[in-house]
């Protein structure tokens, strides 16, 4: 599984997880679309904000593979602002997305504004240590 160096490990404050540490023995969690409705936690539209923030400043629009990014994160923006490139495998770890960046500008204008908005990414664990390293000890 690709880890992918400098991609905040979760949202600076909150519990909310962008990246995993390790793979998952029994396969990849599938990535499955997830309805995002009215009524959502402003709390959980600032995570899908920032984790659309964070792929595309580090991707932009070119693609890039699932690897160690968390599936339920993905699963709020899959087919909508991130797209597969090719077919679809929900349990593949290797599998190429990209960001449909129309789409994200519709859905997030403020990340495309003058002034976006700050998410303190300094504050934020990376994950940046091997962890599964510990796995084979």
């Amino acid at each position: 599984m690709l880890k992918h160096r400098g991609f905040p490990g979760r949202l600076p404050g909150t519990d909310f997880q962008f990246t995993i540490r390790r793979a998952n023995k029994k396969g990849a969690t599938p990535i499955v679309r997830r309805e995002r409705f009215r009524d959502r936690k402003v709390a959980d539209k600032r995570a899908d904000e920032g984790f659309m923030a964070a792929l595309i400043q580090l991707f932009g629009e070119e693609p890039f593979e699932r690897g160690n990014l968390d599936a339920g994160r993905l699963s709020w923006l899959i087919g909508r602002e991130v797209v597969p490139v090719g077919k679809l495998d929900p349990t593949d770890y290797e599998q190429m997305l990209r960001v449909d960046m129309k789409k994200a500008e519709a859905s997030f204008p403020a990340l495309f504004a003058a002034e976006p908005p700050a998410f303190d990414w300094d504050d934020v664990d990376f994950d940046d240590e091997d962890w599964d390293d510990e796995d084979d000890a």
